[in-house]
């Protein structure tokens, strides 16, 4: 493929000026001479030879443990969440996170990696002293190493973030960090793989948007995967999706089921260490899917919050189911969260008399409550004197007393008559 250098044609100033052949050169690439090429897939559709790629999701979801079930997959030549074949080749993993020694080898070994095909990046040694690999530094010392390795097919970067030495929420300064990242996965023709976070807050957003730092996070990379776990409550198993977010080089949407779970490594039965299993494929866009994930959160957390807020608003005493609807709205809950959350409260519900409403209490109170004495008294009806078991009755705790009654110390409404016609105190 030849090229043009364009560089020099046109003199700076004067006619005829010499042209300095160490200047600078733009080279042009004439279209003509550009032979086409297919995508090399180390797996169809989801990990492409000299292409960045981004893995993120929350904490906890298992990016690094899916990292190393794919770099193992690729040094055993195995079978990819779908199925299909992977060919056989060598891989680099480095971590700024997690130990080589008690995770990162743990978890390749108990996903059957084959070791000798594995190469952890675990330092730099120069002139007789030896300090960490920085990403954002020593990418080209990176790039001689991987000379070395004529067969390498991966390389995983976690966190990816780390390959920036400039502000991460700067779309240049991110750029110009991952550019050498990338230029020296084209260059080995391996698939780069770099590990990444969920901004806080930004549930319901498209997927990529979510990516934490600049936009180019979302932008450089030619292919997204996202990671999202529901739990499980009594009405929703638990389940973890892995979605295909993006996808510059092919179709996107689409994703996997999978699961975690502690196993033994084959040699070394003492020592467990986290592993992947896959489960179904998926149909879909990332967004739908992640959303009918993470819904369940939404309203699990969302229910947690009505809890705690219906435990503190009837610790003092009772309420009137009419009052704490009004009460719950200038909260901000929606009332059927407030039902829904009544029994993770440990709220009973209890009928008021003829024309009075509901009032809700906590269970623990009905159960070790006192009673609050009341003194007997007649009190003055719409027909006249009632007898006293026909007294005035607290409408919040029917009579077993809370801070907010005011029977504890109520003194008689009136006067009593004597038989001998005087009034008595």
């Amino acid at each position: 493929m030849s090229a043009t250098d364009y560089s020099g044609r046109w003199p700076s100033s004067g006619k005829g000026a010499k042209v300095d052949d160490d200047a600078p050169r733009v080279i042009l690439l004439r279209g003509s001479d550009v032979k086409p090429e297919p995508i090399d897939w180390l797996w169809p559709g989801w990990l492409a030879a000299g292409k960045l790629h981004l893995i993120g999701g929350q904490p906890g979801t298992g990016k690094t443990t899916i990292a190393t079930a794919l770099a193992a997959t690729v040094t055993i030549g195995g079978r990819w969440p779908d199925g299909s074949h992977a060919a056989r080749g060598s891989v680099a993993i480095w971590s700024g996170e997690d130990d080589a020694a008690d995770t990162l080898a743990p978890r390749l070994l108990v996903a059957g990696a084959d070791m000798r095909r594995v190469h952890l990046v675990s330092g730099i040694r120069e002139k007789g002293r030896r300090y960490p690999f920085d990403p954002a530094n020593d990418t080209a010392l990176l790039a001689d190493a991987l000379a070395d390795i004529p067969d390498v097919r991966l390389l995983v970067v976690d966190p990816i973030v780390s390959a920036v030495s400039g502000d991460s929420h700067k779309n240049a300064e991110v750029r110009r960090g991952l550019q050498p990242l990338v230029d020296l996965a084209q260059q080995h023709h391996c698939a780069l793989l770099g590990v990444t976070h969920f901004t806080k807050g930004t549930a319901g957003r498209e997927p990529v948007e979510r990516i934490t730092g600049s936009l180019a996070f979302g932008a450089l990379p030619r292919l997204i995967v996202v990671a999202a776990k529901q739990d499980a409550d009594k009405d929703t198993p638990a389940r973890r999706v892995l979605l295909r977010a993006k996808s510059n080089i092919g179709p996107d949407g689409g994703g996997f089921v999978y699961d975690l779970s502690q196993a033994p490594l084959p040699d070394t039965p003492t020592i467990e260490a986290c592993r992947v299993s896959w489960g179904d494929a998926l149909v879909g866009n990332a967004r739908d899917l992640l959303a009918e994930v993470e819904r369940h959160d939404d309203e699990r957390e969302e229910q947690r919050d009505a809890a705690d807020w219906l435990r503190d608003v009837l610790e003092p005493c009772p309420m009137p189911v009419k009052d704490l609807k009004r009460q719950a709205d200038e909260s901000g809950f929606a009332w059927r969260t407030v039902q829904r959350a009544m029994r993770r409260a440990g709220v009973e519900s209890r009928r008021g008399g003829f024309g009075q409403s509901a009032t809700w209490r906590l269970a623990s109170r009905a159960t070790t409550g006192t009673v609050a004495p009341v003194t007997p008294h007649g009190e003055f009806g719409a027909n006249g004197t009632t007898d006293a078991s026909e007294a005035h009755i607290c409408p919040h705790c029917d009579g077993e007393g809370c801070p907010c009654c005011r029977q504890r110390t109520a003194p008689s409404l009136h006067a009593e008559s004597g038989d001998n016609g005087g009034n008595k105190p």
